[in-house]
Formats: structure tokens, C-alpha cells, sequence
């Protein structure tokens, strides 16, 4: 079966395949603008782009972080990111990943608008007003991210009542995947929760709406995988952590190695000072942690707004802005590593051309 185009808002994606946006600092404008030159959607996370490069927002005489929300999500950086993934996709549309739970949502939305972003993509919460932010842009296509049929329908009906407008696309995520979850612990094993038992009753919902794309995502691994979720109902596919074993992801070697270096036992779900659990790679930090020996934690960054400023992240153990910085900058001993459940699986790193090929043609192509 061949993959047909995607159509999201104005915007036509040459394959239905979407990058997951992964942050801190993994999918920036070398990952996000290659899967776009090469017909993807290529999605920039806007976690953290104070870390992105010279890390000239930095208040050197408080930390060697950026400090508060304002300079954790630089406008500067967040500009310059972008700029590159424009020149590198050559035209193409891309997108920006901006979670809901963040400090500072509606600027870094409306910086997204602004700076030139085709598509804007949020999960981590329920963006029920996320049209607010993005009023005056109506060509930037709006992509909620759920796990239940009755969130979609929260999100329809409030952006229907209060700004007359629905989702250009949905994606509806999975518990295997990378990072932070939108469900219980417990949730994340029962089969009800599967993400090929999702997408069904979200499309359904969506018909009461009109019509949409729906986009799977969670556990998406190959070629497979993306026909299995289009028979089952779907418009297209977002994938993350394949990304990740490519030379142009944006993270260091030492990330790359540390999942290319994990077995299958490896990959849990951890608690998360965000609230859900988040799906990583058990390393040295989440062995310091269980014995209460992990790094200090002071909230610099006020990353988060579940944290209550380093609150949760004091009960949990570690700040999360902290360590996941660390594991963008290659520090294995203090970073965190979040991978998709099938993270395992990847045993080389190869160009984001040959993955893409892989993925539209089989694994063989």
C-alpha cells in the first residue's frame, strides 16, 4: 500500500509521517528541518531553547542555567531555531511542539505564530484554549494531542463555543511512548488503553465534528506499523524516538548511545515531577534517585507549572528541566533519557533520507 499525502490545515505533508517533537533540545532545527526537506513533518520542541547554542540568556551570577521561564524559553533562540529549520526544508511546511503544562504557554504560542511556524502541535494537558493564543494567524494549523475520545470531545466543544474554530488535525497518543504520559500508571498496561484501541472511538468522535485527521502515536516503529495504524483508521502516523538514531538528530552522541545501549528491561516508566509518568531509559541518575543521593535540586528554571516550583520536583527527587538539559548536553551520569517502549530496537544511526525511504518503502528498501 502506498502512504498518501497528509493534508493539516493549508499544509500538504508528502508522507503521513510526523516527527514527534522531542525535547529537551533532541529535535531542533537539524532533525525538524531535514524530515521536512525530505517529506516529513519535521516538528521543533521549544523546550528549553535557552540551552539552544551560545546559551546567551544565561545570568552567570545566579546559574549556569537559564534563569525563569523567560529565558528557559528564549523568543532569540526559539527565532533562530526556526530560521534554520526554515532554510534547511527548503519551503516546506514545519511544525512546533509546545507542551501545555509550561510556564509561559500562550507567549511561547503566540511566538510561535509570529516567528513563522506552519503547525503547532500541544499535549501535556488539555489545550482547551488554545485558539486564544494564535488569534490574528489563521493560517497556523492548530494539533491537539489526546488519549481519550471524551478529551477530544472537551477540546471541540469549547473551541466551537468560544472561538468557532475546531482542530486542523488531532493526534492521539499511546502509553509506549517516549517521555510523559496521559494516563495512570496502571492505565498504561490495560489493553482498553492500547493505543490500536484508541483510534476507533476518537474517530468517531471526530465524525460528530466534521472531519479531520486523525494522527496515531505511541509505539510506531516501522513500515508496518505506520499500514497497520492507517487500516485501523488512521490519517497518519507521529513517530519520536526512531528519530533519534539519525545523525541529524539534534542530540549529542552520548544521548544517542545511551539508547542505542539499552535492552529492553531498561526502558521504564519513572515518576515525574510533571505529575504523569514518563517513559526513559533506567541510568545512574534513577538509581541515585530511588536512594535519595541525586543532584541537587533548586528551581532555576521554572520550567513547569505542575512543578510548583520545584515543589513536586523535590518529592519526586530531581528537576526535570535540569536533568533533561544534562542529557542533551551528553552528561550520562546526572542526565534523563526518555525513549519510546520500543526504544531498545535501535541499533544504528543512519541519515533522516534512508530512515524516511525505510519508513515509505519497508525496512529493506
Amino acid at each position: 500500500m502506498a502512504l498518501k499525502a497528509l493534508k493539516i490545515g493549508k499544509y500538504t505533508i508528502e508522507y503521513p509521517i510526523i516527527q514527534g517533537g522531542m525535547g529537551l533540545g533532541i529535535s531542533w532545527d537539524k532533525l525538524a528541518g531535514n524530515v521536512s526537506l525530505e517529506g516529513g513533518l519535521g516538528v521543533i520542541s521549544s523546550v528549553g531553547t535557552g540551552y539552544y547554542k551560545d546559551k546567551r540568556y544565561i545570568k552567570k551570577e545566579i546559574s549556569e542555567r537559564p534563569f525563569e521561564a523567560e529565558n528557559f524559553y528564549s523568543r532569540e533562540s526559539f527565532k533562530a531555531i526556526i530560521n534554520n529549520t526554515r532554510k534547511i526544508a527548503n519551503g516546506k511546511p514545519i511544525a512546533a511542539n509546545i507542551l501545555y503544562a509550561i510556564n509561559d504557554y500562550g507567549r511561547v504560542a503566540r511566538d510561535a505564530c509570529e516567528l513563522g511556524v506552519d503547525i503547532i502541535i500541544t499535549g501535556a494537558g488539555l489545550p482547551t484554549n488554545m485558539p486564544e493564543f494564535t488569534e490574528g494567524y489563521p493560517d497556523v494549523a492548530l494539533v491537539p494531542i489526546v488519549s481519550s475520545a471524551k478529551a477530544l470531545k472537551i477540546i471541540c466543544k469549547r473551541w466551537k463555543q468560544r472561538y468557532d474554530r475546531l482542530p486542523d488535525a488531532v493526534v492521539v497518543e499511546g502509553p509506549k511512548s517516549g517521555g510523559h504520559q496521559g494516563f495512570t500508571y496502571e492505565q498504561c498496561f490495560k489493553e482498553e488503553y492500547q493505543l490500536e484501541n484508541l483510534i476507533k472511538p476518537v474517530k468517531e468522535e471526530i465524525k460528530k465534528w466534521g472531519d479531520f485527521p486523525l494522527i496515531a502515536a505511541g509505539g510506531v516503529w516501522d513500515h508496518d506499523d505506520i499500514l497497520k495504524m492507517i487500516e485501523l483508521g488512521a490519517d497518519g502516523v507521529q513517530m519520536g524516538t526512531r528519530f533519534i538514531g539519525t545523525h541529524e538528530c539534534d542530540a549529542s552522541d552520548n544521548f544517542k548511545k545511551v539508547i542505542l545501549d539499552s535492552k529492553e528491561e531498561d526502558i521504564q516508566l519513572l515518576k515525574s515531577p510533571v505529575g504523569y509518568p514518563a517513559r526513559g531509559v533506567r541510568t545512574n541518575l534513577i538509581e541515585m534517585v530511588d536512594k535519595r543521593e541525586g543532584p541537587k535540586i533548586k528551581c532555576i528554571s521554572n520550567c513547569v507549572s505542575p512543578c510548583h516550583r520545584g515543589q513536586e520536583a523535590k518529592a519526586v527527587g530531581y528537576c526535570i528541566a535540569d536533568r533533561l538539559s544534562d542529557a542533551y548536553l551528553g552528561k550520562t551520569e546526572t542526565g534523563l533519557f526518555f525513549t519510546g517502549a520500543n526504544g531498545y530496537k535501535l541499533r544504528e544511526i543512519i541519515s533522516v533520507k534512508e530512515l524516511i525511504n525505510k519508513l515509505v518503502h519497508g525496512e529493506n528498501s
